[in-house]
C-alpha cells in the first residue's frame, strides 16, 4: 500500500520562493518519488499538498523533502506534517 506524505504549504509568497516550492514539486515527480501532487485550500493561509509514494521511498522522499526545505531556507514557506499512525 502507497504511504501518504503530505506538505503544508504558505499561499502569499514571493516570486523567488514560489518558484523553489515548484521546483520542489517538479523534482518530487521526476525523481519517480510520485506521479500526482494534490493540492488543497487548508485555511486562509496554507495549501496541503498530498502525494503518495512506494512505501519503501517513503523515508527517501521525506528526508528529500527536508533536505530540500533547508538547503533553500523555505521552512517558514513549506512544512512536512506528520502522520499519526494508527
Amino acid at each position: 500500500m502507497n504511504k501518504i506524505i503530505k506538505l503544508r504549504v504558505k499561499k502569499e509568497v514571493d516570486r523567488a520562493n514560489e518558484l523553489k516550492v515548484l521546483k520542489l514539486k517538479g523534482t518530487l515527480i521526476s525523481k519517480g518519488f510520485t506521479e500526482i501532487i494534490h493540492i488543497e485550500d487548508e485555511n486562509d493561509d496554507f495549501y496541503l499538498n498530498t502525494f503518495s509514494t512506494e512505501p519503501e521511498q517513503k523515508k527517501e522522499a521525506e528526508n528529500y523533502v527536508l533536505e530540500y526545505i533547508s538547503n533553500n531556507n523555505l521552512s517558514d514557506i513549506i512544512s512536512l506534517i506528520e502522520m499519526v499512525k494508527k
